[in-house]
């Protein structure tokens, strides 16, 4: 299996390559806002680095939110135009995917949207049983007692445990291989809630 996967959607900038089913992984983890720069640049190192022929690609991923609006807006714009340029299908992974697929049974994966607001979203052995919402601190207090917390950091007065997106983003690909498409279109950002400019009109 041959791919190129990117995640964009918070602070950190992922980069996944694996060409006949050898993986090479750059993660760098304070990006910040940055993506548009560092991006293009980290792929095209990695790449040389793994000697990645874009061309014999089987599919490119993206990871389409919760997260950064601009951050996922990058991602996705990247994937679909080396779909486009190489005739290629894609595949859409969440952010929640990238947290959720490193843990068994049921699981809440949280993304921090500051100011005591949180993405989440429950799976029970990988399938979503709590579709993405948008939720503030007392609710999540409400519903953490039913499932293992995942987060890709601790997140204070919750027992979360911290995972790798990078290891989720594999597994998750592995695991979602039947969702392939060659419809670009569909892969679409995941926008849990409105961004800050458009709440404010």
């Amino acid at each position: 299996m041959n791919y190129l996967a990117i995640d964009t959607s918070g602070k950190n900038l992922t980069v996944i390559i694996c060409k006949d089913g050898k993986l090479s992984v750059l993660y760098d983890a304070e990006c910040g806002v940055n993506h548009s720069v560092e991006l293009m640049p980290k792929v095209e190192e990695l790449a040389l680095k793994a000697e990645f022929d874009f061309s014999r690609a089987d599919f490119f991923a993206a990871v389409v939110g919760a997260g950064s609006f601009t951050g996922i807006r990058i991602g996705v714009a990247t994937v679909k135009a080396l779909c486009f340029a190489f005739g290629k299908p894609c595949l859409s992974i969440t952010s929640f995917d990238t947290l959720a697929y490193n843990e068994n049974g049921k699981v809440l994966a949280v993304i921090d949207a500051k100011h005591n607001g949180f993405y989440v979203c429950g799976y029970q052995d990988n399938k979503v049983i709590l579709p993405p919402a948008y939720i503030m601190r007392d609710n999540l207090e409400e519903i953490c007692g039913e499932y293992k917390m995942v987060a890709i950091a601790p997140i204070d007065g919750f027992n979360v445990k911290s995972v790798s997106v990078a290891e989720g983003l594999i597994k998750a690909i592995e695991c979602k291989k039947g969702e392939i498409t060659v419809d670009i279109e569909a892969l679409t950002p995941l926008y849990v809630r409105k961004s800050q400019a458009e709440e404010g009109r």
